[in-house]
């Protein structure tokens, strides 16, 4: 592992971007995003994704030069088409205007089909809170998990955030319908380290904490095992008729690519035309605080809330350097032109 400072990874992936044919306004724009990723720890949906997205971009899988059109509004809804283009620019152009109709009319719902890959959705719920907004959203995926019950993939992981502004510290979730999403699982292995709880079932049908026989398998774990199925399957139905999009079974039949044709839902709170900021601020303290002053299970670690382990990773990143995996760094250096 390596010390990368942050700029110095947003210049070199904004590169990698713009070499694969993207035009510099919006590599710089998705490079951050990859940047941030890596910077608050999420290193499988940040620096590890960029020789992937330069796939897709090469092969003509995502159209670099896409924007998103209108197909549908419906007073506080409104239904775009992504046409695959960069999933995180229409993700981005989507919150964006949910949150325009919510500070007009105290609510916007954005849904967007025939998308691409929008990396980490967290990215999305961090950037309506910094704005003051209450976020919901989600994403359905191509089949990498097996419905509970089933051993070959029939379901999207599915990922689904939530966030809620607070100044003392915004509260967001992110997370996959998986006990643990691929990119974890990827990011595990990398280190030549187990899963701190069994991710999934290795060819022989055996719960394990190993990452590589789970990839391999494709038989991750659902989060709640049947609970958590059954949320995918209402997360995946719901993004495809809100968005009048493709559900996952027919996301398979794309085969461009992971997320490729994916259906997206984007849905925005004005807390300050409901409660108002200091009576959001009040609820969410103290629902944090409650939470953080628990008593320390055995292990004697420190009670969080969602989001607050990744505001301390980003200081820590933004401080000392963002950390990279070797190979993956040499990776993006090649795809940037700047190995030698």
């Amino acid at each position: 592992m390596t010390r990368v400072p942050f700029e110095t990874v947003n210049e070199v992936v904004t590169d990698a971007f713009v070499r694969a044919g993207m035009k510099r306004e919006d590599a710089e724009l998705c490079a951050r995003t990859h940047a941030e990723s890596s910077c608050d720890g999420v290193y499988s949906h940040g620096l590890n994704r960029v020789p992937r997205f330069v796939d897709y971009l090469q092969r003509g899988w995502v159209d670099a030069n896409a924007k998103p059109t209108i197909v549908k509004e419906l007073g506080v809804i409104e239904i775009y088409d992504g046409h695959s283009g960069p999933g995180i620019l229409n993700a981005f152009f989507a919150t964006d205007r949910a949150m325009a109709i919510a500070a007009e009319q105290g609510v916007g719902i954005v849904t967007m089909r025939n998308t691409t890959h929008w990396m980490r959705g967290g990215t999305y719920g961090w950037r309506a809170a910094d704005k003051g907004f209450v976020a919901i959203g989600w994403t359905n995926t191509e089949s990498c998990m097996p419905a509970w019950g089933g051993k070959n993939p029939r379901l999207g992981n599915n990922p689904f955030v939530m966030a809620v502004p607070r100044k003392k510290g915004h509260i967001v979730l992110d997370m996959a319908m998986s006990q643990y999403s691929y990119g974890k699982l990827q990011v595990t292995r990398l280190k030549g380290a187990q899963l701190p709880y069994p991710g999934g079932f290795d060819k022989d049908g055996n719960l394990t904490s190993e990452p590589g026989p789970i990839e391999q398998s494709m038989r991750i774990l659902p989060m709640g095992y049947w609970k958590g199925s059954a949320f995918a399957i209402l997360l995946d139905t719901l993004a495809a008729v809100l968005s009048e999009g493709l559900p996952t079974n027919a996301i398979d039949k794309v085969q461009r690519g992971s997320c490729t044709g994916c259906s997206q839902v984007f849905m925005v709170f004005d807390p300050r035309q409901l409660g108002g900021e200091a009576f959001t601020d009040q609820v969410a303290d103290s629902v944090a605080d409650y939470v953080t002053s628990s008593t320390p299970d055995e292990n004697e670690r420190e009670v969080r809330y969602p989001g607050q382990s990744t505001v301390a990773i980003r200081a820590e990143h933004r401080a000392n350097g963002v950390v990279v995996d070797d190979g993956v760094w040499a990776e993006v250096l090649a795809l940037a032109g700047r190995t030698g």
